[in-house]
């Protein structure tokens, strides 16, 4: 089989710029990160006027990050099934990029998209906004580390 270190860093490359740029948004929380009081009408604002913008009024984009999303677990799917890989390294792979993928289909897009609508009491929405943050930093963190493990093992 050829080498997958393409696709996949592309991919992951991909999600890893995505997840940047919500977290420069979400890391306002971070000055109000030792109080448990809601966070302020202004950083509620930007943050869910952000994510507003990113679920609902981007699209074609956010399509397009589901589709990347997409092409990475068939990619990895593809290489378990055909690839001579070792066993390990598939498994790892796949661990490192299915949470983030299951992870953002069934909580951190529709608290996004929840967080976006202001619906919810100021309460509500801080804690969408806290949970979209943690959401983020575990998916970085194990994007960085999917991205590190195949760029490793080309190397």
């Amino acid at each position: 089989m050829g080498d997958p270190t393409l696709v996949f860093t592309a991919c992951g490359g991909f999600l890893l710029a995505v997840l940047w740029m919500d977290l420069i948004f979400d890391s306002q929380v971070l000055a109000h990160r030792h109080s448990r009081a809601q966070l302020p009408e202004a950083v509620l604002a930007s943050i869910a006027g952000y994510y507003r913008r990113a679920t609902t009024s981007s699209r074609p984009m956010s399509t397009l990050i589901a589709l990347v999303m997409a092409i990475l677990a068939a990619a990895l799917g593809f290489r378990a099934a055909f690839g001579d890989d070792p066993g390990w390294l598939i498994a790892v792979a796949a661990v490192l990029a299915g949470v983030p993928i299951l992870l953002a289909m069934t909580r951190t897009v529709p608290n996004a998209v929840r967080l976006g609508k202001r619906g919810d009491t100021l309460a509500g929405q801080t804690r969408l906004a806290r949970s979209i943050f943690a959401d983020h930093v575990l998916c970085f963190v194990f994007i960085v580390g999917f991205l590190a493990l195949w760029l490793a093992d080309a190397a």
